[in-house]
Order: structure tokens, then C-alpha cells, then sequence
């Protein structure tokens, strides 16, 4: 019953969290040759996603007026502001591309940064684990969220695995101020437009 329950745990969290790997290698490209770059997107990532199971137990516990469904969508306002800003700091200092000290030196990644895109991209985790915790008992809910927080420090161990394969990392060292925002900008998009948020 209980390596059941664990091994569901690992499949549902592989198929709700793959893509933030992409995201996380962002970061970590973005935070290259900073000093604590890892240990912030690792705090980062485990707030926003205590933030994602806090959302999903609340809600299966009846607890819906915390976190109405129809306001989930609106957490895309979150990496569409960050990817914006990204972008329009990205465009202001253009100038320094030719400064390879510059960009190699990479920028500071703060933690409420990764904990806000984490939770704004977890709309989809909330939408599936409510109803999985709703038909399971409470030991399983807790079972399966004491598996959810052992991997989120694989899936940041697998990001920085990929940010740091050199052919990779001389992609992402290289793009990263455009891939950055755009990758931000398109997954709030998509989470707005795909919840139906402002009538979409």
C-alpha cells in the first residue's frame, strides 16, 4: 500500500513538474559564477512548492474560499511581470553583449523570484493533485507530499545537471538574456490564456 502510494507520488510529480526543468536551468544560467546561486534556487523552488501543496491541501479539504478555482489562471500575471522586466533589462543594457567579463559573470537569482514562478507555473499541480488527495486517505496525502519535497531537490539537482553540460551551458550562457524572458513571458501566457483568465 505504502510503496503503491510512493510510486504513484513519483509519476505524478515527474508528469506535473518535467517542464521545470527548463525553467530552473534558466535560472541557474542566470545566476552562473554567482556565489550561492544553488542554495536560492533551491530555497526558492521548495517555497513555491509548499506553496503549491499548501494551495492543493486547502482546496481537497474543502477549504475553497482560500483559493478559488477560477484564480488560479491569474498566477501567470506572476512570470509575465518578472519575463517583462527581464525583458526590458535585458534591452537597457544591450550595450554590454560585447562585454564577455559581463556575461559571464551572470546576475544575482533571488529566492522570492524562483518561489513566485514556481508557484505561478504550479496551477496545473494544484488542478491535478486536488483531486488525487480527495480520493485517497490522509496517511497517503502525506505520504505523497513527503515524496513531492524529497524530489523537488532532485528536480534542482537534475537542472543544474543540465545548466552545467558544457555544450548546453554555452547555449544558455550565450541566449540566456533573451531565452530568459521569453521563456517566462510565453509560460505566463500560457498559463493566463490555458486558465481562461480575463475571458480568454
Amino acid at each position: 500500500m505504502i510503496l503503491s502510494s510512493i510510486l504513484q507520488a513519483i509519476g505524478l510529480f515527474i508528469a506535473t513538474n518535467i517542464d521545470d526543468i527548463i525553467v530552473l536551468s534558466l535560472f541557474f544560467a542566470r545566476g552562473a559564477g554567482q556565489r550561492e546561486t544553488t542554495a536560492r534556487i533551491l530555497v526558492g523552488q521548495y517555497l513555491g512548492f509548499v506553496g503549491i501543496l499548501g494551495a492543493a491541501v486547502l482546496v481537497s479539504l474543502g477549504a475553497g474560499a482560500f483559493l478559488p478555482p477560477e484564480v488560479i489562471p491569474y498566477f501567470g500575471l506572476i512570470p509575465l511581470g518578472l519575463g517583462l522586466w527581464a525583458a526590458w533589462q535585458a534591452w537597457r543594457g544591450d550595450g554590454d553583449d560585447d562585454d564577455d567579463e559581463a556575461k559571464v559573470e551572470g546576475k544575482n537569482v533571488a529566492v522570492w523570484t524562483v518561489a513566485g514562478v514556481t508557484f505561478a507555473n504550479g496551477g496545473d499541480n494544484i488542478g491535478v493533485y486536488v483531486p488525487v488527495f480527495l480520493s485517497v486517505g490522509p496517511g497517503a496525502v502525506v505520504a505523497y507530499c513527503i515524496v513531492f519535497l524529497a524530489l523537488v531537490a532532485v528536480l534542482v539537482a537534475l537542472a543544474k545537471f543540465v545548466a552545467t553540460r558544457r555544450p548546453i551551458a554555452e547555449v544558455l550562457e550565450r541566449w540566456e538574456h533573451i531565452l530568459f524572458p521569453i521563456v517566462l513571458i510565453g509560460l505566463g501566457a500560457f498559463i493566463l490564456v490555458s486558465g481562461g483568465a480575463f475571458g480568454f
